[in-house]
């Protein structure tokens, strides 16, 4: 998998890049990660990259000149691969949408700065506009090493493990992932759960599931709706919601 990303901070990367997972999945040739500075893609003497916007308004928009120029000058015309444009007006970024974009052999992300794009680089470069969530960052360097982290995790052999990303939260069936442990068995007075120690993996494997239903429902109910739930499943949901319901009663009497 090839990440080539345009900016006007390719510093920004580096750090995070040289770290970890991602440090050795690129050791090994497994990730490639080329940073381009949009700037060298300016044609006057400033090397502006952003003007006024048309109607008026506040803040300054990123001229389309450079930055066709530089990801065509890499990908050629038109690109060679899918164009990501990180903007918080993109489809939400999702588990799913890391899977996805995991198939490619090669992807481009387009960092923003100021207070938008020219909106012909969305209508005519970028082939995904794409937010990782509801809320504004200065520019779109953060998003741009998340889905870089998201992605990158699922090439196989990153992980080392072909199974270490089948649990994950989102990706078993659409839930959260379960609660998990590790030794010492008991600290502080807190300890794991029985049923996690006695050896009996069907009983661990129910529990867990159990356990992922649960921290979906508490959680992040808006899962379940798009989550793959057989009839147990639905059977111990409703158990489980009527408990609550029955205890939460009891409480108030």
């Amino acid at each position: 998998m090839r990440f080539d990303v345009f900016s006007l901070f390719p510093q920004v990367f580096q750090p995070y890049l040289d770290i970890s997972i991602l440090k050795r999945a690129i050791q090994n040739d497994l990730i490639q990660v080329h940073t381009h500075n949009i700037r060298d893609w300016a044609t006057d003497k400033h090397h502006t990259t952003d003007d006024t916007p048309y109607g008026g308004g506040g803040g300054m928009v990123m001229k389309a000149e450079p930055i066709f120029a530089a990801v065509e000058d890499v990908l050629g015309a038109p690109p060679s691969c899918p164009v990501v444009l990180l903007c918080p007006q993109g489809k939400r970024f999702d588990q799913q949408m890391a899977r996805e974009l995991a198939a490619f052999d090669r992807l481009a992300l387009i960092c923003g700065r100021y207070e938008a794009f020219d909106d012909r680089i969305r209508e005519h470069l970028a082939t995904h506009v794409i937010s990782i969530g509801d809320f504004v960052l200065t520019g779109g360097e953060l998003p741009a090493l998340i889905l870089m982290d998201a992605v990158g995790r699922l090439v196989p052999g990153v992980l080392g493990d072909e199974d270490a990303t089948q649990d994950d939260s989102f990706s078993s069936e659409g839930l959260l992932e379960y609660p998990q442990w590790t030794k010492p068995a008991e600290f502080r007075g807190w300890t794991v759960p029985e049923v996690m120690q006695n050896g009996n993996l069907a009983e661990q494997l129910k529990w867990k599931r159990e356990q992922a239903l649960i921290r979906t429902l508490e959680n992040r109910p808006d899962l379940l709706r798009n989550a793959t739930l057989s009839e147990k499943d639905q059977e111990f949901l409703a158990r489980y919601i009527n408990q609550k319901f029955e205890e939460s009663q009891s409480m108030e009497e």
